[in-house]
């Protein structure tokens, strides 16, 4: 999500029909895909292989000849031809909403087996308002609306409370004084219907689709409109789409205080390389009384506890992380070390202009997507509730989404997720103790498409496909390639538990997998 590409080469006018349930179009008129090389970005190498284009879509399908926005696409184009076996276009998205999908489009292609990646044009595309796309969404200054220490995101009184609370209002009106015209046209479904547009503009019948976190739910969502336009279908990390989105977020809440007490109890169990309790009680003191320390003072006058927050949510994305981040921990507790805090705050806390962008996305199409309370009571008896319970992520993760309180363009009704007769069957993955998108959501999406199947790994990571579990990966090679599935209640093992390192430095790579793959995570929503 931390990336903001320039323009990219190559121009194609599209103005689509709108489509219907079977996803024909029903008026308009298409031009092919012009692609181009890749501008350059500084600071990144792209593959020679990788080339860039714009599709023009309508910004209101409903007026599918009104004013149009522009969305970015990049490809690593099968290296077969048609009538030697290619498979057509493999449209990738990692989740969000926010983030972009061109940032995936490269490691989908490298990732895959040889045999499966050179029969696919692998295509990511960044949504409207993200990233290369036009326009790209920005609310507020991020040097100013991120400088840290922010204010602590568990409030002590109602005058913390307030500040907090003021800030959200903030966000809110800068992003509705900028963009009233576009805000009520961020949703869900029309980035379902942006991914059609695509579709026909590729010249394809059909698409095949591989989603992670978030991005299953656009998946679904596409999957209930153009069922018939589906060849297969990947869903990594499933949303639950009956919870959009408020509900969705207490859920996690409790999913990430689970993943953190496993974070806890993992530190416990290697109290010898870190010194921070040989219990998860005794861990978990630890912890609390760092968070209540850095509100006292900030580590490096920039690490507080909000800070601290964003960065050690990351650990319930990926136990990659683990190590280094109880590292840091350890050598700040028990020498007064700071410099292992900022570094890992600096590779996985902080946010920029491209995370800003990220967010103004997240919340323009979560706040829009359904209704959300706008009763800051509701808020306040909900947080106070489960932070008794999950006093992990529930402060923070309220405050992240609380801006839609005050959002200027009301929720809508979400699409109603479901399954078709023209659906084909599809492959779900998803791990068991996954904080971001809990299982329990994976089950709902399961019992919404009964002809689906679900390869559970018995582990917690976020986005579990292509970060090296041969076993998962094996299915998703085995159903891109001829559209086998696995039998049903299939499991795999979960990866080898982490192991105490030294502590990170500013050069050590990614971690494997979404959070290798996004650089960051999409912060602390629901994608």
């Amino acid at each position: 999500m931390k990336r903001v590409m320039g323009v990219v080469a190559g121009l194609v006018v599209l103005v689509a029909g709108v489509a219907n349930a079977d996803g024909a179009a029903v008026a308009g008129r298409k031009a092919p895909v012009v692609w181009g090389a890749c501008p350059k970005v500084a600071g990144k190498t792209a593959s020679a292989a990788l080339e860039c284009a714009t599709v023009r879509v309508p910004l209101d399908y409903r007026h599918p000849m009104g004013q149009s926005i522009k969305i970015a696409l990049n490809r690593i184009k099968a290296k077969v031809s048609r009538d030697a076996g290619h498979l057509g276009t493999l449209l990738v998205n990692p989740g969000g909403p926010g983030s972009s999908g061109r940032n995936l489009t490269e490691y989908v292609a490298t990732s895959l087996p040889a045999d499966v990646a050179e029969r696919y044009d692998v295509v990511g595309f960044d949504p409207r308002g993200v990233g290369a796309s036009e326009p790209s969404v920005h609310c507020v200054d991020p040097d100013t609306y991120y400088k840290a220490p922010r204010p602590d995101a568990v409030p002590h009184s109602r005058a913390e409370e307030k500040v907090l609370l003021a800030r959200a209002a903030e966000y809110a009106t800068s992003c509705g004084q900028l963009w009233s015209w576009l805000l009520p046209h961020l949703t869900t479904e029309n980035s379902a219907r942006d991914m059609d547009t695509v579709r026909a503009a590729l010249g394809e019948e059909k698409i095949s689709y591989l989603g992670y976190s978030y991005g299953t739910y656009l998946g679904a969502v596409y999957a209930t409109l153009f069922p018939s336009r589906v060849k297969r279908l990947v869903m990594d990390s499933s949303v639950d789409p009956t919870g959009v989105w408020y509900d969705s977020n207490l859920k996690q809440d409790r999913a990430f205080e689970r993943r953190h007490r496993q974070f806890l109890a993992w530190t416990a169990k290697h109290h010898d390389a870190y010194k921070l309790g040989a219990t998860l009680k005794q861990t978990s003191f630890a912890y609390y009384a760092m968070r209540d320390r850095l509100r006292a003072k900030p580590a490096g006058g920039v690490v507080g506890p909000s800070e601290l927050d964003d960065t050690f949510t990351v650990a319930g994305y990926s136990d990659k992380v683990w190590p280094q981040f109880a590292q840091a921990w350890s050598a700040y507790v028990r020498q007064g070390d700071v410099k292992g805090l900022t570094e890992i705050y600096a590779k996985h806390g902080k946010n920029d202009a491209d995370d800003e962008n990220g967010y103004a996305i997240y919340l323009s199409v979560q706040c829009r997507d359904a209704r959300w309370p706008r009763e800051w009571d509701r808020w306040r008896a909900d947080m106070k509730a489960m932070h008794r319970e999950a006093p992990f992520l529930t402060w923070p993760n309220a405050w992240f989404n609380a801006p839609c309180a005050f959002w200027p363009v009301r929720g809508g009704k979400p699409v109603d997720v479901r399954s078709s007769p023209k659906l084909p069957p599809f492959l779900m993955l998803q791990s068991r103790h996954d904080a971001a998108t809990p299982y329990q959501g994976a089950l709902q999406m399961a019992r919404l498409f009964p002809r689906s199947r679900m390869v559970l790994e018995r582990g917690g990571n976020h986005g579990v496909s292509l970060a090296g579990n041969k076993c998962l990966d094996g299915h998703l090679a085995a159903y891109l390639r001829d559209g086998t599935l696995p039998r049903r209640d299939t499991t795999c093992a979960a990866p080898p538990e982490p192991r105490p390192a030294e502590r990170m430095t500013s050069g050590s790579p990614r971690p494997p997998g979404l959070l290798g793959i996004l650089g960051v995570l999409e912060g602390l929503p629901v994608g």
